[in-house]
């Protein structure tokens, strides 16, 4: 049987597809600390839940194919209150961001186009993207430099006819770095000036660790038709499980070809839609005390992080991922050894390796990804357990 080349461009996802070494790891009886995975344990606002309790409607009706207006609405009044000059029919709800994205790439990609992403990125993009039949071309980084990329020289020399639009996640995932108000404007201005596409990712827009105010691609009324924002509640509030994203755009054809996607699809599912509108009722406070540990959680695995020789790494400013370089040959290797032969009391530890989060072939065969979503005690433990396992590694298998 025949499948479409466009699939068989596809991999397996670098962050999931270990979950097998993880199962047979634990069925060992080692307790594994998860460093891996973008989950956040901090709790869900109770008010999601209390929504869904509270739902007694006799019929579990479709949605409208746009959301529910209570979900737009509070989405609405989000960006509102961030600046942002916002109408009726700028915000569409997706099943999450993942979805907001794969429609977004589905409207404005065809075979052969290209779309300009720093590396590392996210690696899922690469699959939304491959499925349209577009290119991504890199934007190279390193992790001496701290990942840094918004610098024209080194995005408009990769401009081509075939380029579409320019992909950025702000915060960084999976790198914490954030945008100054003059990078983001730079990158304003290059849109302008070359007639491009701005898809901002800014899921993680309430983790920054600087004092910054919340800030946003949509405030820049010179590419108001240019800039689609990606949203979301996974980790706003800590509800990944919800699925309920947003894609929001002033450019009205861009809606009209969005909403052929929606339309077919049908409708994002009704109930997760109205306990996710709860969630944005939450007392400001919340975003205060999730930033202050996220940011205690920061500050104790850079701290560990430092302890390791050979380690490089930046002081993440946001999210709550930092990538690393490790004095090792290949990343996927020691993920693999510490999940099959490396246990410490029992113990092991889990990170993304860092191959996967690029476009150029060969590089980040030697970083990880590290979530740091764990407690600091745990988070300590964590990173002691991967400078033994490193030393491990080495001493068998040799730099």
């Amino acid at each position: 049987m025949k499948f479409s080349s466009k699939i068989e461009k596809c991999g397996l996802s670098p962050i999931r597809k270990f979950y097998p070494y993880q199962v047979a790891c634990k069925a060992k009886g080692t307790k594994i600390y998860h460093l891996n995975i973008g989950q956040p344990d901090i709790k869900t606002p109770e008010s999601y839940f209390e929504t869904v309790r509270n739902f007694n409607a006799p019929v579990l009706e479709y949605a409208p194919s746009p959301g529910m207006p209570e979900c737009i609405k509070k989405v609405e009044d989000y960006y509102k209150n961030i600046g942002m000059d916002i109408n009726p029919g700028d915000v569409v709800i997706t099943a999450g961001g993942s979805e907001a994205i794969t429609f977004t790439m589905m409207c404005i990609l065809d075979d052969g186009d290209e779309i300009l992403i720093p590396e590392p990125f996210y690696p899922n993009y690469k699959t939304f993207i491959y499925n349209t039949g577009a290119t991504i071309v890199p934007i190279p980084t390193t992790a001496e430099e701290g990942y840094h990329f918004a610098e024209r020289e080194k995005i408009e020399k990769l401009i081509t006819p075939k380029t579409r639009a320019i992909m950025f996640t702000n915060p960084g995932n999976p790198t914490g770095t954030v945008l100054t108000a003059e990078e983001r404007q730079l990158m304003a201005d290059i849109a302008k000036e070359h007639d491009l596409w701005i898809i901002a990712d800014e899921v993680y827009r309430e983790f920054t660790y600087n004092g910054e105010a919340l800030a946003t691609m949509g405030t820049y009324e010179e590419v108001k038709d240019n800039v689609i924002i990606i949203d979301s509640v996974s980790k706003r509030f800590s509800a990944c499980g919800a699925r309920i994203g947003a894609v929001i755009c002033r450019n009205k054809q861009f809606q009209a070809e969005f909403m052929k996607l929606c339309q077919a699809r049908l409708s994002v599912p009704t109930l997760d839609q109205l306990a996710a509108a709860s969630l944005y009722d939450v007392d400001p406070s919340y975003f205060k005390e999730v930033n202050d540990e996220y940011k205690k959680r920061r500050d104790t695995v850079y701290a560990a992080l430092k302890k390791i020789p050979g380690l490089v790494c930046s002081e993440p400013q946001g999210a709550f991922y930092m990538m690393v370089k490790m004095p090792v040959d290949d990343a996927e290797k020691l993920l693999i050894f510490l999940l099959e032969e490396f246990e410490d009391n029992g113990e092991t530890v889990m990170f993304a390796p860092g191959g996967g989060f690029y476009q150029t072939e060969g590089k980040g065969i030697n970083e990880m990804r590290i979530a740091y979503i764990l407690n600091c005690q745990d988070l300590e433990r964590a990173i002691e357990l991967l400078g033994k396992g490193i030393a491990a590694y080495n001493a068998k298998y040799g730099k």
